[in-house]
């Protein structure tokens, strides 16, 4: 079999593949092409289909999506099960979406996974360009696949060798037409539905919702954490085996700051759980954890015994979402990357940290219908007494579809704000921490492509 001469060659021929993580590819209508299921298909049937290897939690919904696959991760390897998980975007190295039992894949097996997906890339290609002459499919579509569904397609690959007793699969965008929906899922979690990525997959709530139902089979138990009345009734069409409704079947009844992270009471369909003390900041982290164990007990059929919760709630990790990195002065970074995000981060501070302290806010962000600079500043809490923010230190998201600094200081200074001007995220936090006080909060937010940027050049390990 050809092998790349290093993991760089390899990362530079996955390079070459339209990744629609960085580009948005428009067409007259002023939508994006949404990606096509045959690729990723052909992928599954030239590789002898390793997606089907184990069962499958399919993850999917606006924001938590990354947290809930991990505190997931945590539940079923206190079980004692053996589990891969395939989570997006990456904060340092792509290393971290592949992981088993929370190890990410190491770099000499993704460079041999990624040869052989490079070896087999003729077959698959040349699949879909006979299927486009036969006319088996509604007109011809880009037949290389993408960066994405290679990525997922060596998560399964990974998976599959190990093997694991089961997967969780995180959506990378809304569902339906995502590579991961290739897997059945015996299980399905939503955890709610925002107006992120409209540009795909709006231009209404409803709109995302349905796209986000795509993942799910009669099969399916769904964990639902979605509570608005109109969108219910969107993932009920579907016809899942069992639909657990947030606030009727499960709930997280009590969700209080705790010294480190918060204690919560549980309720699910089987039973309750009582001062299980979380290792994560923030509110949302709680009901992120009580969809994550209605999950877990669904996928075993029966409730998870307390010491088991209480070990995996323990020792849950993720980072880059409300994750303390220094002290003095206070860094937290959260890859808030949209307007409910953003006010989950304020309420965060808010209650945990922000009453007492100055807030200096680091933000870079992407462009997107959902995410102007004034709304997602007003939504950090810039101009809100409850937060306090003092500063704003604009930068660049280290990515293409970056908004200028610019226009993030000059939204800022509209807010009553004052903000200044970095070329990059490393500058940003020179620029930061020389005006914080060690008493006051560096918060560092925006988009996950900052927070990466900040782990790296804050020399944060990457396994923390």
């Amino acid at each position: 079999m050809p092998e790349f001469p290093s993991l760089g060659d390899a990362l530079a021929w996955l390079d070459s593949h339209q990744n629609l993580e960085r580009m948005v590819a428009t067409v007259a209508t002023g939508r994006t092409v949404p990606p096509d299921l045959a690729r990723m298909r052909a992928l599954m049937d030239v590789l002898g289909h390793p997606e089907r290897s184990a069962p499958v939690i399919h993850v999917t919904g606006t924001n938590g999506k990354t947290s809930t696959a991990r505190i997931l991760t945590s539940l079923l390897m206190a079980k004692g099960l053996r589990v891969g998980t395939f989570t997006s975007p990456h904060l340092s190295a792509i290393n971290e979406r592949i992981a088993a039992d929370g190890v990410p894949i190491d770099d000499a097996s993704l460079e041999d996974l990624l040869s052989t997906l490079s070896e087999l890339e003729p077959l698959v290609v040349a699949a879909l360009e006979q299927a486009d002459s036969d006319g088996a499919r509604n007109g011809p579509v880009r037949s290389r696949p993408t960066w994405f569904e290679l990525v997922a397609a060596a998560a399964f690959m990974y998976f599959a060798d190990r093997p694991v007793d089961a997967v969780v699969l995180e959506v990378g965008m809304g569902g339906r037409w995502d590579a991961t929906n290739v897997a059945s899922a015996s299980v399905v979690v939503v955890t709610n539905v925002g107006t992120d990525h409209l540009e795909f997959l709006g231009p209404t709530r409803a709109h995302v919702a349905a796209e986000k139902a795509g993942v799910i089979e009669r099969s399916s138990v769904v964990v639902l954490g979605e509570r608005s009345p109109e969108l219910i009734p969107i993932f009920e069409a579907e016809e899942p085996s069992q639909l657990w409704l947030v606030g009727r079947d499960y709930d997280c009844t009590s969700n209080q700051l705790a010294v480190g992270g918060r204690s919560l009471d549980l309720r699910t369909p089987a039973t309750s759980y009582e001062g299980v003390w979380l290792d994560l900041h923030g509110p949302h982290q709680g009901r992120n954890f009580a969809g994550a164990l209605a999950a877990a007990e669904a996928f075993f059929d029966s409730p998870l015994d307390d010491k088991i919760v209480r070990e995996a709630a323990a020792t849950v990790s993720s980072p880059g979402r409300m994750e303390v990195v220094r002290r003095s002065p206070l860094v937290v970074l959260d890859g808030a990357k949209n307007l409910e995000g953003a006010a989950a981060a304020a309420a965060a501070v808010a209650e945990e940290f922000g009453r007492t302290r100055s807030v200096v806010l680091v933000v870079g962000m992407l462009a997107g219908a959902a995410k102007q600079p004034v709304a997602m500043l007003e939504a950090l809490g810039v101009g809100s007494p409850a937060v306090r923010v003092r500063l704003v230190v604009a930068c660049p998201a280290p990515s293409p579809r970056s908004v200028p600094a610019a226009e993030v200081a000059e939204a800022a200074r509209t807010l009553g704000c004052e903000a200044v001007e970095a070329p990059d995220v490393p500058e940003a936090l020179d620029m930061a921490f020389a005006d914080a006080g060690d008493d006051d909060l560096v918060l560092v937010t925006g988009s996950l492509y900052v927070v990466g940027a900040a782990r790296s050049a804050l020399a944060v390990s990457a396994d923390r």
